[in-house]
């Protein structure tokens, strides 16, 4: 059985939503979702995040879905 905690996402409310990376990494620790990605060009269904890093102003493009991943990432800054 997987330890992974799952939250329940809805991938067309995460634009400006902030996240906190568990194991941060040159500093970077808070996140703020700046762009969704759909599937397809005329896909109505996002795939892809882009998350900018509050530090570094570095974005990191990643699906969606591992924001649902709690042993990686926290809705929310802490």
């Amino acid at each position: 059985m997987s330890s992974v905690v799952k939250t329940n996402l809805n991938p067309k409310k995460l634009l400006l939503s902030k996240w906190t990376a568990v194991s941060p990494q040159n500093k970077e620790k808070h996140f703020l979702v700046t762009k969704l990605v759909p599937a397809g060009v005329t896909a109505a269904l996002i795939e892809t995040v882009e998350l900018e890093a509050v530090h570094s102003r570095r974005s990191v493009l990643m699906p969606w879905r591992e924001l649902n991943d709690q042993t990686q990432w926290l809705q929310g800054w802490h």
